[in-house]
């Protein structure tokens, strides 16, 4: 039997954030996450209290139990053109993603990326992989193309990150009551560190998605 992975939703919309903002991308949202449980009353228990993604059940938008092909076809039929970008996100993704899923993906022309904690292993053959650290966490995922710091967090400086093996580095205002401190705050580690950059999350500027 084929396995089945949960999600939460898939929608297709602009990525929002990182490197690859303003690009068209199917996002697949999977349910559950190994930092938070996703119930308000578990939030200030947490080893991550900030998400800001609801990631539990399989309620949302073309949520639901899929097998791998399934998959395939519903994130296919929202993105227009034969080849695809799909953004595999949660929650934490890389508790279900798998070679199985990467291996179905790939052989349909749909280009994989992923946005982890980092702290489960992941497949080999995902195409782009996002890392965002949270702190008291231990890291596996030391490698990759972009990693993204959501600043400022307690316990945890990015210049710690710095060793590891990515692309691009990037600093991410934490969205909260205290979001404008945050901003110049991330601004200012920018300017000061320029081998960093600033992410933000357009797609919330616009309003979209």
């Amino acid at each position: 039997m084929s396995k089945m992975y949960s999600v939460k939703e898939i929608y297709y919309t602009l990525q929002g954030e990182g490197f690859h903002s303003g690009r068209p991308a199917v996002f697949c949202r999977f349910s559950g996450c190994n930092l938070w449980t996703g119930r308000e009353e578990d939030r200030d228990k947490a080893i991550c209290q900030f998400c800001d993604t609801e990631f539990v059940g399989t309620d949302g938008v073309n949520g639901g139990k899929y097998n791998a092909a399934e998959l395939v076809i519903q994130i296919k039929s929202l993105f227009p053109g034969p080849d695809c970008f799909v953004v595999c996100t949660g929650g934490e993704p890389g508790l279900q993603i798998d070679d199985e899923l990467v291996k179905t993906f790939h052989e349909s022309n749909i280009e994989i990326a992923i946005e982890t904690n980092g702290t489960v292993e992941l497949p080999v053959g995902i195409d782009w992989i996002t890392m965002s650290p949270k702190a008291n966490t231990e890291i596996v995922i030391k490698a990759g193309n972009e990693l993204k710091i959501v600043y400022p967090q307690s316990n945890i400086k990015p210049q710690d990150f710095e060793q590891y093996a990515f692309e691009h580095f990037f600093v991410q205002p934490m969205d909260s009551p205290a979001y404008e401190d945050n901003l110049k705050q991330s601004i200012n580690f920018v300017k000061e560190n320029p081998n960093w950059k600033l992410s933000v999350q357009t797609h919330k500027q616009i309003g979209i998605l």
